[in-house]
């Protein structure tokens, strides 16, 4: 039946609609992004979601976003081992105050 597409032209159009819409969401959640880093707003949160979305689609994004993971713990590692209110070692004396 000349009339019926085939079964790969369907799922050829889906994929290339897939990535269209992937591309136009996580693209613009992005740029809102990088637009809230200047004006006030969340953009340390909303920028992590813009690379999650095209994570689904693109490999770069994926490494950027494990990237900035890795980034993010090693910041929140260092606060919590290095702030003041850092635990001293057992059994250790407490650590001298910063000289100034």
């Amino acid at each position: 039946m000349p009339w019926m597409r085939p079964p790969i032209a369907e799922s050829i159009t889906h994929q290339w609609a897939r990535r269209i819409a992937v591309t136009v969401i996580g693209g613009t959640v992005c740029l809102i992004g990088l637009a809230l880093v200047v004006l006030p707003g969340p953009a340390f949160v909303v920028l992590p979601i813009g690379l999650g979305i095209l994570s689904i689609e693109y490999a770069w994004a994926r490494r950027w976003l494990a990237r900035l993971k890795d980034t993010a713990n090693g910041l929140v590692n260092g606060v919590r081992n290095n702030g003041p209110w850092a635990r001293p070692a057992r059994g250790g004396p407490p650590a001298p105050p910063p000289a100034d």
